[in-house]
């Protein structure tokens, strides 16, 4: 079972000339068959117990394989840190959230944060929920789904051209829709991120441990399992309703998609 089996990952993998030679021997090194996932998870507990300087410790790299290419998507786990301590500051008064951080925590994330402020992390996380723009970046085809000693797992997997071009398409049909917002800036934001890397690269999007509580939700709504999961044709079906001004469209697949979603994000107040 994975250690957290609750987080899914959007993570992008540069071919190895995108990285400085002593971080090509780094992940050079790591063997293919490693489980790099597990480790990262493992580690991610741990400072949860024990507030370990982040920029200080080795990190680690997911490592993939494909056509006698290697790629690397660096766990960043210093760069990860400071954004999350950011946004959690950010989230509730100043004087509020020091009651939730304890100071000996946050000088731990902060060491050597000058070195990590400006990085761009090549993952992103979420727990119990993937947001819709995520599944916006693949076709069905590009998926791969099945079961291994974890239990279910979904992931799709494509060329960081195409997640851009796909990405581009998705902020247009939301502008056309609604305009700039929140929803927009989210997208915008994605793109931007995604900009930042090696032009070879490709971008993939794990569901994590949340492929077993999906296929859990769905059989238990009479599907046959995992192989009933259509989030990534609902996400298409509702974003060409927009782009064509079929609102009945746009919102079939938005409801199939979230009402899914929305199901298992409610597991996180049953555990």
């Amino acid at each position: 079972m994975r250690p957290t089996p609750y987080v899914a990952s959007l993570r992008v993998y540069e071919p190895m000339p995108a990285f400085e030679p002593a971080e090509q021997l780094r992940w050079q090194a790591i063997p293919i068959t490693s489980s790099t996932g597990y480790d990262e998870q493992i580690r991610a507990l741990r400072r949860l117990i024990s507030a370990e300087p982040p920029a200080l410790t080795a990190d680690g790299a997911h490592i993939l394989e494909l056509e006698g290419k290697r790629y690397a998507s660096p766990w960043s786990t210093a760069a990860r840190s400071w954004a999350a301590l950011a946004s959690f500051k950010e989230s509730m008064p100043l004087n509020v959230a020091r009651f939730f951080l304890p100071s000996n925590v946050e000088e731990a994330i902060l060491i050597s944060s000058e070195s990590v402020e400006d990085k761009v992390p090549h993952i992103f996380t979420e727990t119990w929920i993937i947001p819709p723009r995520w599944f916006s970046l693949f076709e069905p085809a590009e998926r791969i789904r099945g079961h291994n000693e974890d239990g279910a797992f979904t992931v799709l997997r494509t060329s960081i051209a195409n997640a851009k071009k796909r990405c581009m398409f998705t902020h247009q049909s939301v502008v056309s829709a609604f305009g700039n917002g929140p929803i927009e800036q989210e997208i915008a934001d994605l793109l931007e991120w995604l900009t930042m890397f090696h032009a070879e690269s490709l971008v993939e999007l794990d569901y994590g441990g949340l492929a077993s509580y999906l296929e859990q939700i769905l059989k238990e709504d009479g599907f046959a399992g995992l192989e009933a999961d259509t989030s990534v044709e609902d996400i298409h079906l509702s974003l060409n309703g927009l782009s064509t001004g079929d609102g009945a469209m746009a919102g079939q697949g938005y409801e199939r998609l979230v009402s899914r979603w929305r199901k298992v994000a409610a597991l996180e107040q049953a555990t």
